[in-house]
């Protein structure tokens, strides 16, 4: 593989990684593209076993996700009004400034359900640290798994 396509399938797992913190992006899906992009491209032994290996790991960190998420966000309370609330901030934020307006509007509406909720801003406050706690355990957990994954490809890459 030449440099150029090395430096694509870089972008690819980055972008893939910085993914991984946007609600909606689907982070997880770019950077096991990107390796496969990769190992189908150097058909090598040492190329297939990374693709096996990461896509172990990911089915695997998918798996954890799936299965914390909701037992972490059932315990702190989240409604399907403020999931409602934190999707549409996120589209809006996402629109008004792209990326990283997302994480903001994601924050802000599940602020601004909460405020209605409780009534009061240090009570919205509180629950809005809680439900994000909550929240960034399963972004945490997805990103580790991504992030071992592109460590994995660079190594390969350096030693092939």
């Amino acid at each position: 593989m030449e440099a150029w396509q090395l430096v694509l399938v870089g972008m690819v797992m980055l972008l893939g990684l910085c993914g991984v913190l946007v609600p909606g992006v689907p982070g997880t899906w770019l950077v096991w593209s990107g390796v496969a992009w990769w190992s189908l491209h150097e058909r090598t032994t040492l190329a297939w076993w990374v693709l096996v290996g990461a896509t172990a790991l990911l089915l695997v960190d998918q798996t954890v996700v799936w299965l914390l998420g909701p037992r972490r966000l059932r315990g702190v309370g989240i409604t399907p009004r403020m999931a409602l609330f934190a999707g549409a901030g996120a589209l809006v934020g996402f629109v008004l400034l792209p990326v990283v307006g997302a994480v903001l509007g994601f924050v802000g509406g599940v602020y601004g359900s909460e405020r209605l909720r409780l009534g009061g801003h240090g009570e919205a406050m509180l629950s809005t640290r809680t439900v994000m706690r909550a929240a960034g355990t399963s972004i945490l957990v997805e990103l580790l798994g991504c992030l071992l994954v592109a460590g994995v490809w660079v190594g390969a890459v350096i030693r092939g």
